[in-house]
């Protein structure tokens, strides 16, 4: 609220907050934490709170006495659904009645885990448009597969468990970039368990072709003539864009939806 100029300083947005019903700060540590300042609040003794429809204390000069039992009795209400929330949870419950208290690093990255994303990563995803049942694809046998891609693509080798291709080149920035695949707030990955575009294909029974084309989202040094070389002659051509974190996360909003720099060039490119 401060940054919306909203409030003008941490003691008005704490009053502001409580006074609204939010009960849960997401704040950047304890030296900065708004909620820390209700105990000021409680003790300056001339904010304003609003007049409730039951007809509680809320007028703008309570007495001192009333104003800490109203504000007392709100923080109460507030709090109240926090704790229920983590009693639910099973957060004061004994650890042996806890199941995730029997949980290790062995469980991380457990086959049963690795086979559990997997479904979910195929369960999610969406298919806008499938014109002339183009997927899925079958019978690939020595068809010529163009991958689109990019980023810092170019300069990695094929993994060792790779069908041993004739013609290595892919094109686009998202085909090969283990790092733009996820989004903001994502876990540090293990790089043996990321799966590009180019990795997957590439355990196909095909021979699967990868040019960069640019070597960033941003799409700023584009080079055509890589793209259409690689892409001349493909049964299929595959085309990897987007954005990333490196373009738009939280506080990092974009101007439009447009495909950033020259991908939109790139993908006309590998499809004309």
């Amino acid at each position: 609220m401060l940054g919306h100029h909203y409030t003008r300083s941490f003691l008005e947005t704490a009053v502001a907050a409580v006074n609204a019903g939010c009960n849960l700060e997401l704040s950047y540590g304890m030296r900065n934490n708004v909620f820390m300042h209700i105990v000021q609040a409680l003790a300056a003794g001339n904010i304003t709170l609003e007049v409730s429809p039951d007809g509680d204390v809320g007028c703008s000069q309570p007495s001192a006495p009333e104003l800490l039992l109203y504000f007392l009795q709100m923080l109460r209400a507030r709090v109240r659904p926090l704790f229920y929330t983590r009693l639910r949870l099973g957060e004061f419950d004994p650890p042996a009645m806890n199941p995730y208290s029997a949980l290790g690093l062995r469980d991380v990255q457990s086959p049963a885990h690795q086979a559990l994303a997997l479904e979910a990563a195929i369960k999610s995803f969406v298919l806008l448009k499938n014109e002339r049942d183009t997927l899925p694809l079958w019978d690939l046998g020595d068809r010529r597969i163009a991958v689109s891609a990019g980023h810092e693509a170019s300069k990695r080798g094929p993994p060792l468990h790779a069908q041993p291709l004739s013609a290595s080149q892919i094109v686009g920035p998202f085909a090969d970039n283990p790092r733009v695949l996820f989004g903001d707030y994502a876990p540090i990955p293990e790089p043996q368990y990321i799966y590009t575009p180019r990795r997957g294909l590439e355990m196909l029974a095909a021979n699967v072709s990868f040019v960069a084309g640019c070597k960033e989202p941003r799409c700023q040094d584009y080079v055509p003539a890589e793209v259409e070389a690689a892409v001349q002659g493909a049964d299929v051509v595959v085309v990897c864009l987007g954005t990333g974190i490196d373009l738009e996360t939280e506080a990092k909003d974009r101007e439009d939806l447009s495909l950033p720099g020259h991908q939109l060039q790139l993908l006309q490119d590998a499809t004309r």
